[in-house]
């Protein structure tokens, strides 16, 4: 391979510059990088936006304008480990803000209907337990939320 890991391509419908914007706006460690416009060989108009190279939190991405033909759909969702509730605050307000929706158990769709799991530390550790019983309080507790909320999912997880 001429370079090192994966490059996501994400694939929208004329709004790849603004998505590209957006998302390195919300995460740290964050550019823009190349922005390719179409020619007057087309087959977009001469000077639009085809693809847009975009770094965010550290992970490469490019944002290509292909057209209406594909749509985000859950089968592909993001996960942002957080290290605490202001983190998984955060990271919720920004991607649901302006269109973007909440979904169950800590997933959410952006306003360009990418998923996203934003996930708190020590969640998967929780709902992972040996002990079958700290594990499916915890697992209930998170079934019943949107957005994760670490202290109760510690109290579920203890008992109380």
């Amino acid at each position: 391979m001429t370079t090192d890991g994966f490059t996501t391509c994400l694939w929208f419908d004329g709004q790849a510059e603004e998505a590209a914007h957006y998302y390195v706006s919300i995460f740290k460690n964050s550019a823009i990088g190349r922005i390719g416009r179409y020619t007057e060989a087309g087959p977009g108009p001469a000077g639009s936006v085809i693809a847009v190279d975009f770094t965010a939190n550290g992970h490469r991405f490019v944002a290509l304008n292909g057209g209406p033909q594909f749509t985000f759909n859950e089968a592909i969702s993001f996960q942002i480990y957080c290290d605490g509730q202001e983190e998984v605050d955060h990271y919720w307000a920004k991607l649901t803000e302006n269109g973007g929706e909440g979904g169950p158990c800590g997933w959410l769709k952006d306003r360009y209907g990418v998923s996203w799991q934003v996930i708190p530390e020590g969640l998967i550790e929780m709902i992972g337990d040996a002990d079958p019983e700290k594990a499916a309080r915890t697992t209930r507790a998170m079934y019943a939320m949107g957005k994760l909320d670490i202290a109760a999912l510690k109290k579920a997880y203890a008992g109380e």
